[in-house]
């Protein structure tokens, strides 16, 4: 089946759908895309919380707009190599503590997971703005060194170096793709909002896993705030809203030895992700759908939707 191709312009804020729904008059950026079939990445896991690695495609319902969808194409070949796109905060906040250290370790840590030769990886570094430190390579040994004249200086442009990353990574053939993202989780200075970054990824269909580098006590002091949160309303989201919109993740990491069990996490889950895909609807709009297996005691991460028909440029 077709992966999304370059054909049609899709607003940032209509894609981001739902979440940002509110904004679709505000068009800050378009990616091109159309859409001959609707791949769908996902990841399954059990109420415990470990990877569901066994289903078949009559476990699985796609929900398209409220409307159920029949699984064109169900993949779940391991075999097939990985595109990560790393990208590491090195804004001026990323001095304090042993933050970009850690990020160093999570890179080493990394090339002991994915397999050199086969898999794919690039490392990106942003502030203001983003920065090309390797560029897309099957030579893991380079993981080492991308990192080494970084010097954290200047203010965090977060959710607009995602979106740029997000647009080089669509252009890779391989169906598991992700971005991988070290930060602080402080954006300081973005024009998009976490809505409108999840909906390019999710348009194209790319998992973005945000690592953040904290402290125990910010940790433990972001799950007290959500927990007491009130249900969303906002348009536009936050760090968790945009890794879970696109079927990502949010994790955390405070040393080294965290660093490295997320990054065998994010390889392992993209080593086991399922490959589902459905026709596009005929209509020209942003789709949300919702990705499930028959047992309700799994729960699904997947994308949150695609833009499907034609559009002209906003």
């Amino acid at each position: 089946m077709g992966r999304v191709s370059v054909a049609v312009l899709c607003t940032l804020a209509i894609c981001a759908g739902a979440p940002a729904v509110s904004r679709a008059q505000e068009s800050v950026a378009t990616f091109k895309s159309s859409v001959e079939a609707v791949p769908i990445s996902a990841v399954v896991h059990d109420r415990r919380g470990r990877m569901v690695t066994s289903l078949t495609a009559a476990d699985f319902e796609v929900i398209d707009k409220g409307e159920r969808r029949p699984i064109l194409d169900f993949q779940i070949d391991r075999a097939s190599p990985i595109t990560l796109a790393i990208l590491v905060d090195t804004s001026g906040s990323m001095r304090v503590g042993s933050k970009l250290t850690v990020a160093r370790e999570l890179l080493r840590n990394l090339t002991t997971d994915l397999r050199d030769g086969r898999d794919e990886v690039s490392v990106f570094t942003f502030d203001s703005a983003l920065h090309e430190q390797q560029p897309f390579t099957k030579d893991l040994r380079v993981l080492d060194r991308a990192l080494g004249g970084a010097d954290p200086f200047g203010v965090t442009s977060l959710y607009d170096a995602i979106a740029e990353t997000a647009r080089r990574v669509a252009a890779r053939p391989t169906p598991r793709r992700a971005i991988l993202v070290v930060t602080d989780g402080l954006d300081t200075s973005s024009q998009l909002t976490a809505a409108e970054v999840s909906g390019l990824a999710s348009s194209i269909d790319v998992p973005v896993y945000v690592v953040a580098t904290v402290a125990s006590i910010d940790h433990a002091q972001y799950l007290e705030r959500a927990a007491a949160a009130a249900p969303a309303t906002s348009s536009t989201g936050d760090l968790r809203d945009l890794a879970q919109w696109t079927g990502g993740d949010l994790l955390w990491v405070t040393d080294s030895l965290e660093a490295a069990a997320q990054a065998r996490q994010v390889v392992s889950e993209l080593r086991h992700l399922y490959l589902l895909t459905i026709a596009p609807s005929g209509s020209t709009e942003w789709r949300p759908i919702d990705v499930r297996v028959r047992d309700r005691r799994m729960t699904v991460r997947a994308r949150s939707g695609y833009f499907s028909g034609a559009s002209g440029t906003r």
